[in-house]
């Protein structure tokens, strides 16, 4: 491991790497270090990439049935957002960001030890078993935190609530989450790569990826190539399974995976409807 401050003071020659991802690692470090060694920089992806993913949907759902080709597979074709409804939700996260986020970012810049970067790049086996790692701990941490905040009314009502605003939900509702739930969230995302000793390629990586995840949960469409229908063996919930939570509150508790929905009967499927 390398000390970021002391870095810069290193030779630009790295030592050889068989590695497929390591003369992307070598640039990283030596044209964007202050990038990439910034306390900042999971914020600026997670929420640029909550913004890109967001967007286009947000599109779709505006223009609504003159756009066929994608209105055929929304999910709740008699529930569609309004600009006021989308501006709402996007404000939420973006005040959530503004004064909660980057401050505990500035904070933590103060109490947690100077963060190290390794010399050598992650192999492309070492990026996928951490990236799902990352996943399923996450998918486990907050598939009991949301049951439990389901099941207790009180917890509900001033953790979650705020989350279930919208029956029908779409892309910029992703973020629409209480200060609690936020940090909560927040919290997990960075421990768990500490945890579990992952690179931090592999962290920035699966926090985009995690990201695209969420947005695609929260579409409101079953389009034929997003990820739930791309993945086999119905591991991946998606935007069925989670708009049905939206619809029922006490089926489809997880986050990305089904596997303890089903384990713990409480996965609903969506009823197939006949797409012309």
């Amino acid at each position: 491991m390398l000390n970021i401050s002391e870095l810069s003071l290193r030779s630009p020659h790295f030592r050889a790497s068989d590695r497929l991802l390591q003369p992307f690692w070598d640039h990283l470090l030596l044209h964007h270090l202050s990038l990439v060694s910034s306390p900042f920089l999971p914020v600026i992806l997670a929420f640029s990439s909550y913004f890109c993913f967001s967007l286009p949907f947000a599109v779709l759902d505006l223009l609504g049935e003159r756009v066929p080709l994608f209105h055929k597979y929304k999910i709740q074709q008699d529930r569609r957002p309004t600009l006021g409804m989308m501006a709402k939700s996007f404000m939420t996260s973006l005040y959530n960001h503004i004064f909660f986020v980057l401050p505990a970012v500035i904070i933590g810049m103060f109490i947690l030890p100077t963060p190290t970067l390794p010399r050598d790049a992650p192999t492309l086996y070492q990026l996928f078993t951490e990236g799902l790692a990352i996943l399923l701990l996450f998918d486990t941490q907050y598939f009991i935190w949301h049951f439990v905040h389901h099941k207790n009314l009180q917890l509900y009502r001033w953790v979650h609530a705020v989350h279930h605003e919208y029956m029908a939900p779409f892309s910029w509702s992703t973020e629409q989450l209480s200060i609690p739930e936020l940090m909560t969230v927040g919290f997990w995302s960075n421990l768990d790569p500490i945890l579990l000793r992952c690179h931090p390629l592999s962290t920035w990586c699966i926090t985009v990826l995690s990201i695209w995840m969420s947005v695609e949960d929260h579409i409101g469409y079953d389009l034929p190539w997003t990820l739930n229908h791309l993945v086999p063996f119905g591991l991946l919930g998606g935007a069925p399974a989670h708009d049905l939570h939206h619809q029922k509150p006490s089926s489809n508790y997880a986050p990305f995976f089904s596997h303890w929905d089903r384990i713990f009967g409480t996965a609903v499927s969506l009823k197939k409807k006949k797409v012309d």
